[in-house]
């Protein structure tokens, strides 16, 4: 099985984090986390497959109107989740680039240039100084890159399944195995 944790790299910032099949936390299981930061003081990143089922002009009268109005909110992680944070991200010939944590004024910027997408999430996903390498050695997430085409595919449970699927065959069994496979 092509095992891709990226722990010759000194950081994981910019990489996916895909919740290993086994993994049964109710916060994390199927996840994809978009990571933000990761270094010696700890880690950081979003879970990109949690969608809240509510647009930020449903959130807060801030954006009932104007342009940012209908950006998607998604479940960040456990950590915070009363807070909102904006993120925007852009595919770019010279690579993906990722603005986490911006003002609405920068979101806005960011909106109208080519290729960007803002989201707004409720929490995040962190970790403390060193916990983020134990899992790993545990093997408890798989590590992939940013595939060009992540925001073309739906942004919910179907989207681990196809970016795990894509490290290997092996990976796309495991990632295709049911949630009750004695209900089989």
């Amino acid at each position: 099985m092509r095992e891709r944790h990226k722990t010759s790299k000194e950081t994981l910032a910019g990489s996916l984090l895909l919740a290993h099949p086994a993994m049964r936390d109710p916060n994390f299981r199927r996840s994809v986390i978009l990571m933000s930061a990761h270094g010696a003081e700890g880690a950081m990143g979003v879970v990109l497959n949690r969608p809240f089922g509510k647009r930020l002009g449903e959130l807060s009268g801030d954006f009932a109107l104007g342009p940012l109005a209908g950006v998607p909110v998604f479940i960040g992680g456990p950590c915070d989740r009363e807070k909102l944070a904006l993120a925007a991200w852009q595919t770019r010939m010279d690579g993906f680039r990722l603005h986490f944590g911006i003002e609405p004024d920068k979101a806005l910027q960011l909106m109208a240039e080519e290729d960007t997408h803002v989201r707004g999430f409720m929490g995040y996903s962190g970790w403390s100084a060193g916990q983020l390498e134990n899992e790993m050695k545990q093997k408890t997430w798989v590590v992939a890159d940013v595939p060009e085409d992540l925001l073309v595919h739906p942004q919910d449970d179907s989207l681990w399944r196809t970016v795990l699927g894509r490290e290997g065959a092996e990976w796309r069994l495991l990632a295709g195995e049911p949630d009750h496979p004695e209900m089989n």
